[in-house]
């Protein structure tokens, strides 16, 4: 077998709640109680979590019983790892080669940094103070044979001493008193578990050819991992392209034409850089940074793929929704950078033409262009209690609201068929019995007497049918929002199907059954 190759790991602990606190709109604080879930389980916690009794594996009603401060955020590693991409980039500026092992932990050939820096300990500890300069403080190195010794050494490491080197040839006499579990197999790991095998020791020290009979292939991997011969080099990752553009305005600008004809040339680069790599751009990420430091940032959607023009257009837009908001000066810098790509083969033109959608979409981008990012919307269907507030109004190339948000509970919503016409506004109508006096509905939903008139604009119809009434309470819990109502059906003489709703006394419409 190959001898293992030197390795230089970096460990970041706890890293998904220092992606969390780096991308957040409000970090917490450093001594807050936090911890990450996944599968409402703790994958992740903070140190003053830790203090207070959290621990990976627990399940979140333990962890509040423990901690009820604690602050829950959920798992994504798709954030851990777009957090985790410049810090390897800061790396690979001092040396290349680094393989990204997960968000959180890298490593790279040792070699090298080890005889420009002169040594091993030099080099690990020069990583070291660069990430701490760079805000990444208790960061853990470690060299050894190989990635999987390296690892666990670097988790071994004090915090007062940040830095451990196993010794060439050492490897298998400090992975020897580690736990089975180490392996991170547990199918494997409870199975020798049940053998009496607990230790790495005690595996390496089984003949390679009687775990080949029991365990295969697998068997001998894991076996020559507890033995400290990890055959398997680092291998280094290839650098993404620089897609991102920015542009600096000094002195700051504070007209959205300037800034918009200022970003024309870096609209068009970033475009053109998408091309070389045959991508196209379908989510941009956009931030502003004003002069005294406000920052805005906002992922722009597109129902194609995004052109300079529509660059430029959502920076204009961007700057219009935050006229009356953050920015109290003028604008220093801004940022684009893609945040979803898509293969520009996906995105080419019919042999014979753009079809009917491209068409629509060229006309209603080119309007929006003009009007502004609200100026073109499509309704949908959203979720909610009151039919006016399930009109959604979505601006053309923003993401519609999905059926799962129309699917979540809604107490007292109004089940399908919907009314056929509803009313932005409901219309104040009146309800009496035969005797002509006011219907009422009781405090256990019980009416004063059946419906008998329906009056509409200045018009008497007499109700033919009704069903009722359905309750609608929410927000029971806030004085000032709380709202309690009453849904009715009812059918006229006519044949004119009705959706009442009475409040506080109140009769209106709040749609029609045609």
């Amino acid at each position: 077998m190959q001898a293992p190759t030197r390795s230089l790991v970096l460990w970041f602990p706890d890293w998904p709640i220092t992606a969390f606190a780096h991308e957040a709109t409000t970090p917490p604080k450093p001594d807050a109680a936090v911890a990450v879930f996944a599968n409402n389980l703790v994958v992740a916690c903070s140190w003053a979590a830790r203090a207070q009794g959290v621990r990976r594996g627990q399940k979140r009603r333990d962890a509040q019983a423990l901690c009820p401060t604690l602050q829950v955020v959920a798992a994504d590693p798709v954030r851990d790892a777009r957090a985790f991409a410049p810090v390897v980039a800061r790396i690979e500026e001092r040396a290349p080669g680094v393989q990204i092992v997960r968000p959180g932990l890298c490593a790279l050939r040792s070699r090298g940094p080890a005889r420009y820096y002169g040594g091993e300990a030099e080099a690990a500890r020069m990583f070291i103070r660069l990430l701490d300069d760079e805000g990444f403080s208790g960061v853990r190195a470690s060299v050894a044979d190989g990635v999987f010794t390296a690892e666990h050494a670097a988790r071994s490491a004090a915090a007062d001493d940040p830095v451990r080197i196993v010794a060439p040839g050492d490897a298998g006499v400090f992975l020897a008193p580690l736990s089975i579990a180490t392996l991170d197999d547990d199918e494997f790991g409870s199975l020798l578990s049940r053998l009496g095998v607990h230790t790495l020791g005690a595996l390496a020290a089984l003949p390679v050819e009687r775990v080949r009979e029991r365990f295969g292939e697998r068997g001998v991997r894991l076996h020559a991992l507890a033995a400290g011969l990890d055959s398997q080099p680092v291998q280094p990752r290839t650098p993404p392209p620089e897609l991102h553009r920015e542009v600096a305005f000094e002195p700051p600008l504070e007209l959205a034409d300037q800034i918009a004809f200022g970003m024309r040339v870096a609209a068009e680069e970033f475009i053109a850089q998408l091309g070389a790599h045959d991508l196209v751009c379908t989510e941009l990420r956009v931030v502003l940074t004003g002069e005294r430091g406000e920052r805005s940032e906002r992922v722009w959607l597109h129902p194609g793929s995004f052109d300079a023009a529509g660059v430029v257009d959502r920076v204009r837009w961007q700057l219009a929704e935050d006229a009356q908001g953050i920015f109290g000066s003028g604008v220093a810098g801004v940022h684009i950078e893609p945040e979803a790509v898509d293969a520009a083969a996906h995105h080419a033109k019919g042999l014979f033409g753009a079809g009917p959608d491209e068409r629509v979409h060229h006309a209603l981008s080119r309007v929006q262009a003009m009007l502004g990012h609200r100026g073109v919307v499509t309704p949908v269907i959203g979720g909610g209690r009151w039919l006016a507030e399930r009109q959604v109004l979505v601006p053309w190339g923003d993401r519609a609201i999905t059926a799962k948000d129309r699917a979540r509970p809604w107490p007292g919503s109004l089940p399908d068929p919907l009314p056929a016409v509803v009313y932005p506004e409901p219309r104040p109508v009146g309800v009496t019995d035969i005797a002509g006096a006011s219907v009422t509905v009781g405090e256990r939903d019980v009416l004063s007497a059946p419906p008998a008139v329906l009056e509409t604009a200045g018009q008497r119809r007499r109700i033919s049918e009704w069903a009722g009434p359905w309750p609608i309470s929410e927000r029971g819990w806030d004085p000032l929002r709380a709202r309690r109502a009453h849904r009715f059906q009812v059918v006229d003489a006519d044949g004119g199907a009705w959706l009442l709703v009475v409040e506080e006394g109140e009769w209106r419409a709040e749609g029609r059954y045609d």
